[in-house]
């Protein structure tokens, strides 16, 4: 098999082996797109795909579910794949490099050709076999008391390691907006200082000197925009306002 013309090819391919529950493929795909990466190859799913459990517990990542590809056999699964890298918590015998997640996140931006992380099965984790057919080993740094990562928690974490390497555009983030001229700042400084002078704040009168200056400093360390200096300024005026009696 050949990758997709349109395939990035630091973008790893995410490889599920021999996995139970759809459920579980759902919840992967949704872990997958949350740091964009969106091609899952699936090896012989134990109850056959396309899985209708998988859809609900995908919460919208649709489109990774929709381009999933099927295979028989690991080796086929990632025959366009150099790089494979095998997860797993134990050795079970083989002699391979061992990354962690943010290693292996390393390696894949840095290589040539395509890569693919390989999960296994929920209850037993890759066969010994399918860790031979790995370039390397990865293994997530965890507490040796308890060891047991499910099938999407597994999954985020190698996705989030390798998004850090290649950060996503925020799509809730705002631009900030440039500080407010000097002019802005002092116009509201002085509203604000009218107003505590008309209250007799400044008192006792030979702190007063002080007493602005501290102001100041408070009123000048968030770096107001000229959006924040209107909005303060219009609480300003009405709270200056004379209330209806």
């Amino acid at each position: 098999m050949s990758a997709s013309p349109n395939a990035d090819l630091h973008h790893p391919v995410i490889v599920l082996v021999r996995p139970q529950l759809g459920e579980n493929i759902g919840k992967a795909a949704r872990a997958m797109l949350n740091f964009g990466l969106t091609e899952l190859r699936l090896v012989t799913p134990r109850d056959g795909w396309p899985n209708p459990d998988a859809g609900p517990s995908a919460a919208g990542a649709d489109e990774v579910l929709a381009n999933a590809q099927v295979f028989d056999t690991l080796a086929a699964a990632v025959a366009d794949c150099p790089h494979v890298y095998a997860t797993t918590v134990r050795k079970r015998g083989v002699t391979k490099p061992v990354v962690t997640p943010e290693e292996a996140a390393r390696e894949i931006h840095g290589a040539q050709g395509r890569s693919a992380i390989v999960f296994g099965p929920e209850r037993s984790g890759l066969e010994t076999d399918d860790v031979a057919l790995a370039r390397a080993i990865l293994t997530v740094p965890i507490n040796p008391e308890f060891g047991s990562l499910n099938l999407a928690q597994a999954v985020i974490l190698c996705a989030y390691e390798w998004s850090k390497q290649a950060p996503l555009t925020q799509p809730t983030q705002t631009e900030h907006l440039p500080p407010a001229p000097q002019e802005e700042l002092e116009g509201m400084i002085a509203q604000l200082d009218g107003m505590l002078e008309q209250a007799g704040y400044f008192y006792p009168p030979d702190r007063a000197t002080a007493t602005r200056r501290t102001l100041r400093g408070v009123l000048t360390k968030p770096g107001w925009n000229s959006l924040e200096v209107r909005t303060l300024r219009g609480v300003l005026s009405t709270l200056a306002r004379p209330r209806p009696r």
